[in-house]
């Protein structure tokens, strides 16, 4: 049963369902956790980095909107000539559509098709239990800006591990199994409690609560806490076994400062 948001807590998002337990909760996972799928990228005693995918079938998308696309254009190309050779009709309304409406719909795919075809291969998170940080490989993009660099790219961010929340968001899909269920993560600032960021966690509610469950037991125990995974971690900027969509995709390369900060324990005296 869906539940309903207390008064006086933080916004949430449209699909809340409820939160996953918080960062100083002791986990109790429902399953086991060393046989997830896949396992995470790294693990040592500063940090650990899990896998993170905002798209579930990489190059799918892309696939079929490039044709469309195309299609899309041609059909463009066909109206703006007729438009042009036999003159515009008297009816304003009907001109201002014919000249718009190609445009609006080739702007409705674009954002789509380039997101699959930009978006890094992986967006790991890593988490850091010495300084208590989170660092997440964060991909922004905005529908409307397609072509601003200010609104896409790859834009790493830092956030207080005890200012982050898991929360668990249903969406009902006609044609994709009706429920689903996924998991993002919000920030809250700690002072006003207003969520200053939320971010995609996991594509399914198996996959978010295990990786939030690895996530609290090494932030809280470390990582003698975590179990022996089946699954060897992967490099995702190998080629080796990928899809083409994912070898053609931008690799993992964090900015140096936040890469080495990410990695590294405070040395004596740094501010935090």
């Amino acid at each position: 049963m869906i539940q309903h948001e207390p008064k006086g807590l933080r916004k949430r998002a449209l699909g809340w369902s409820r939160d996953l337990p918080q960062v100083d909760e002791m986990p109790t996972p429902r399953f086991t956790l060393g046989d997830i799928k896949p396992s995470p990228n790294h693990i040592d005693d500063v940090y650990l980095e899990l896998p993170r995918s905002s798209i579930i079938l990489r190059g799918v998308i892309a696939l079929i909107s490039i044709p469309i696309l195309m299609f899309q254009v041609g059909l463009m190309a066909w109206i703006y000539w007729g438009l042009f050779s036999e003159g515009w009709v008297d009816d304003w309304l009907t001109n201002a559509l014919g000249f718009l409406v190609p445009i609006v719909s080739i702007w409705a795919i674009v954002p789509f098709a380039k997101l699959d075809l930009v978006l890094p291969r992986d967006e790991p998170i890593r988490f850091n239990r010495l300084r208590r940080k989170v660092y997440f490989y964060q991909f922004r993009y905005h529908y409307v800006y397609l072509f601003s660099r200010k609104h896409w790219g790859v834009k790493p961010v830092a956030y207080n591990w005890d200012d982050v929340t898991a929360e668990v968001y249903r969406v009902y899909a006609p044609g994709h199994g009706g429920l689903i269920e996924n998991v993002k993560l919000s920030v809250r600032n700690p002072e006003t409690n207003e969520v200053i960021d939320r971010v995609e966690f996991a594509s399914n509610l198996y996959k978010g609560e295990a990786y939030w469950a690895i996530g609290r037991l090494f932030m809280q125990q470390g990582p003698e806490a975590l179990p022996n995974f089946v699954h060897p971690p992967r490099d995702w900027n190998d080629d080796d076994g990928l899809s083409h969509m994912h070898c053609l995709a931008p690799k993992v390369h964090w900015p140096e400062a936040i890469d080495r900060e990410s990695r590294t324990a405070p040395s004596e005296g740094e501010f935090q």
